[in-house]
């Protein structure tokens, strides 16, 4: 992997205040569906007071928000080399790595204290267990040395349903074992889509991401196999009642459009024409997780 010149840095905005930039230290866009996949099984497993939703819902931005701030702590160095990146806090000269890493831990040990005493201590176990997964596990160990940093690593993000379940019933059960499952299985179709357009970044930032390690079509392979594998997932937990006709009309229709989108890509591995349709099957990744994370709940409650 060889790095290659970067453009020129723009200029950041004149009007940045501090509390945007710790806002953005949070990763407010990514979290936003996080929060889909941990409200939306407090609903499948119950029916949870508004209070409950709200602690829940706080103390899940705050616990990913913590790991997204001590993530950007550990990263500075990639950061600064890629594109996308280059304007965060502290490539960008505006915070320093230790004020972001004590932001970061301060506001996950906030979290940790709230889902502990006004939920549950399970809840508050569980969503630490994802901060520690995604900092130490992807961000410190896979993310720097293995083309699976995404496939092992992104069971962090499969954390949220479990935190969301167990606020609601104080356990867990084969049913949130799955909403885990459909998380882990989404999550390298949507990565790989991401990375394959992200190449350059990747490279000058020495980050062996599937495409660079494993080349294009190999990569679009995989992604078709984790797509085909995670549609088969989301019907299955109707074949033991957890759900309905809703979700099941629902995951069908969802699950056939990602296919499709799969299988864009994939016809176009051979000649190289697959930037529009693997990003076409990134942004449609995001908005099929929350539909059909929001088709569960719906189905629960008819």
């Amino acid at each position: 992997m060889t790095g290659e010149p970067l453009p020129p840095l723009p200029p950041a905005p004149a009007d940045r205040s501090f509390s945007a930039d710790l806002l953005s230290l949070t990763k407010p866009r990514i979290i936003s569906l996080l929060l889909v996949t941990t409200v939306a099984p407090m609903y499948v497993a119950g029916s949870p007071s508004w209070l409950t939703v709200l602690i829940v819902t706080v103390g899940g931005y705050l616990m990913a928000g913590g790991a997204n701030a001590v993530n950007m702590y550990f990263d500075s160095d990639i950061d600064d080399v890629m594109v996308r990146t280059r304007l965060r806090p502290i490539p960008s000269g505006r915070m320093s790595p230790r004020a972001v890493m004590a932001f970061g831990v301060a506001i996950a040990t906030g979290a940790t204290w709230l889902l502990a005493h006004f939920v549950n201590v399970l809840t508050a176990a569980l969503a630490l267990a994802g901060f520690y997964f995604y900092v130490f596990i992807y961000t410190r160990w896979l993310k720097r040395s293995s083309p699976q940093n995404i496939v092992i690593g992104g069971a962090a993000g499969a954390f949220p349903p479990l935190v969301g379940w167990a606020a609601v019933t104080g356990h867990l059960d084969l049913t949130a074992a799955y909403l885990f499952l459909i998380v882990f299985y989404w999550t390298p179709p949507h990565f790989w889509a991401l990375a394959l357009n992200k190449q350059r970044d990747y490279g000058n930032a020495g980050v062996p991401m599937a495409p660079l390690v494993w080349g294009e079509q190999q990569t679009i392979v995989q992604m078709l196999w984790y797509s085909v594998l995670l549609v088969a997932l989301t019907v299955l937990p109707v074949c033991f009642g957890a759900f309905g006709m809703v979700y099941l009309g629902s995951a069908l229709i969802l699950g056939a459009l990602f296919l499709k989108g799969a299988l864009q890509v994939y016809a176009e591995r051979v000649t190289g024409n697959w930037v529009r349709a693997s990003w076409w099957l990134y942004k449609y990744s995001l908005l099929y997780l929350a539909l059909l994370f929001l088709a569960m709940a719906v189905d629960r409650h008819l």
